[in-house]
């Protein structure tokens, strides 16, 4: 049987946590993938997982491979892919990658690149667990198993509860990430122009007026209005401040969603939590919501369809978003 081969790559910040990392390494051997590009974890230059150089080339060494792995899956996020996005070679990564049944995983401070490259080489990739979430402890199965669900099909569903009161049934492209990412490329030829699109967003530890100002900040340059639907998923640890006289995050959602002139749904499991779907980013999606439940629904994005893949993880034969 072929080993499924997940390369590392370590675009941001350096392995803090050289724990986490082994048992993300570990466990992925158990289920009997080969694990590449270790020596990214022994790298470390101030914040960042090397020189802006070193974190370049793990994205355009992609092109140059002679055989493409499975996998490329980011080590973990915190801050550094910005610095990279003037050193991609796009046209190059476009016609090698393009259609290529490679998933590039990762999120967090990943979100810039997979704008970028979709920006500039309409390259789909995938929101989801960093090799630190798969070492993390415990491990998240539910984690786990969405993560090769959605790597090994061709199609994926996810349902879940929303406190949202809206009724909807919307199509387009799937797009977003993290917020604060997302609104830092704003008005840059690395954010690209989606319309018609579900957009997500996630973060952690940011203020609540801080996650009201960013959303406002799409909505006033134009962006939320060109979507079907704002989905909102994990906001870890967005607490109001002693000033804030009763503020909180619920008020900043429920400002925008007076604001925004799209619907809002909330309770998207993704973001900064234990437990977390892998999305593709830029394929075809369909959002459904009645009675306060949600399924968004997706397809046409690159997949691990080789047979011996899907046999060495057979935990993905259950449906997305099922326990």
């Amino acid at each position: 049987m072929i080993a499924t081969r997940i390369r590392l790559i370590a675009p941001s910040g350096y392995p803090h946590d050289p724990a986490a990392m082994a048992r993300g390494v570990a466990r992925l051997h158990e289920a009997g993938c080969a694990v590449e590009g270790l020596e990214v974890l022994q790298r470390a230059e101030l914040r960042f997982a090397g020189s802006d150089a070193e974190r370049a080339a793990d994205i355009n060494a992609l092109a140059s491979m002679d055989t493409l792995p499975d996998i490329a899956l980011v080590t973990r996020g915190g801050y550094g892919a910005t610095r990279l996005l003037q050193h991609l070679q796009y046209d190059v990564l476009r016609e090698r990658l393009h259609g290529a049944p490679i998933a590039l995983v990762g999120h967090s401070d990943f979100t810039a690149l997979q704008l970028a490259l979709y920006a500039k080489s309409g390259l789909c990739t995938f929101s989801g667990p960093l090799l630190a979430d798969l070492g993390a402890e415990p491990r998240s199965d539910f984690s786990w198993r969405q993560f090769w669900t959605t790597l090994t099909s061709a199609t994926s569903a996810a349902t879940w509860s929303t406190d949202s009161a809206v009724e909807l049934d919307v199509q387009g492209p799937l797009w977003g990430g993290n917020l604060a990412v997302l609104c830092s490329l704003l008005g840059t030829p690395y954010f690209p122009r989606i319309d018609g699109g579900i957009l997500f967003v996630e973060d952690v530890g940011e203020a609540p007026f801080r996650i009201e100002r960013m959303l406002y900040q799409l909505q006033l340059s134009g962006v939320l209005g060109r979507q079907r639907a704002l989905v909102l998923g994990s906001f870890s640890h967005c607490r109001s401040g002693a000033r804030d006289n009763g503020y909180d995050l619920a008020a900043a959602f429920a400002q925008i969603r007076a604001v925004a002139g799209i619907a809002v749904v909330d309770g998207l499991p993704h973001g900064h939590a234990a437990d977390q779907l892998t999305l593709p980013f830029g394929a075809p999606a369909r959002l459904r919501v009645a009675g306060h439940a949600a399924q968004l629904e997706v397809s046409g994005y690159p997949h691990l369809y080789n047979e011996t893949v899907r046999a060495a993880h057979p935990i993905a034969s259950s449906p997305l978003g099922e326990d």
